[in-house]
């Protein structure tokens, strides 16, 4: 079963969708305060978490999402050889649990990277309200479309690619994902480790730590504990960008001709 967390503390004014700062992220554009006010009525009190607190764990029944307030969360999913793989992250505005939805249960085991808060919306209350509410549904159903098209970029862009390619499109792909949120896109806190890092990209653990290093060597980044530091988007952007691929010889040319 999904772990309830703990309550968070505070007048419940303080922690409506009305009064949220990520309110233009969670909530549908052009929702009235009438509106607005009946999501707030079916959305439990802020649940907190403390670092690697659990969620849900992977194949609990679905019965709710969840809107990140605070903090960032990672899914892992155990595999038949026994293999855990990092298979989904999450930061403030996000949603957790669009992917249960078909499937009935968590496709993974959900914990807290650090101290974290999270709304929590009963998924058999959303619907009854989406009924009176298009809206909601839409933006529900956007959110998901959104998640697919970025995780099939992110799986064209990382395949047959490099190290530094993939490295470089993830850093970027948070960066991006900092900015609309109203944060710094050249400085932020990731509170993944290198081995999180690798199991999400396919990289081993020491890849991930040569290759930052040989970022922060070129001066295209800097890294001190879990604070990022982008210092060449351009470059970065090419980076990844690049395919890693070496250019195919032509053929019916000798080595010599080539050169």
């Amino acid at each position: 079963m999904p772990s309830q967390g703990r309550n968070g503390h505070g007048a419940t004014e303080a922690t409506g969708c009305l009064s949220c700062y990520l309110n233009a992220l969670c909530v549908p554009q052009g929702l009235s305060r009438d509106e607005t006010a009946l999501l707030d009525e079916i959305v439990f009190s802020p649940i907190r978490l403390e670092k690697r607190e659990v969620l849900c764990f992977q194949e609990a029944p679905f019965d709710s999402v969840y809107a990140v307030r605070t903090g960032c969360l990672k899914q892992e999913t155990a595999l038949e050889e026994a293999e855990s793989l990092l298979t989904a992250l999450w930061l403030p505005g996000d949603i957790i649990g669009c992917d249960a939805i078909g499937l009935g249960r968590y496709p993974g085991t959900v914990s807290a990277l650090e101290t974290a808060t999270l709304c929590k919306l009963p998924f058999d209350r959303f619907e009854a309200l989406a009924q009176k509410m298009p809206r909601l549904r839409q933006h529900l159903q956007r959110n998901i479309s959104r998640t697919m098209h970025e995780e099939r970029l992110s799986l064209h862009q990382l395949l047959a690619r490099t190290a530094e390619a993939r490295l470089a499109y993830f850093l970027l792909s948070v960066s991006s994902c900092f900015q609309r949120r109203g944060y710094s896109p050249r400085h932020f806190r990731l509170p993944l480790s290198r081995n999180d890092i690798g199991s999400y990209l396919g990289l081993a653990q020491e890849t991930v730590g040569r290759t930052l290093a040989s970022y922060q060597t070129q001066r295209l980044l800097r890294v001190h504990g879990r604070e990022y530091y982008l210092l060449d988007f351009a470059r970065l952007e090419r980076l990844a960008s690049s395919t890693g691929r070496r250019q195919k010889r032509p053929r019916g040319r000798s080595v010599d001709q080539v050169r």
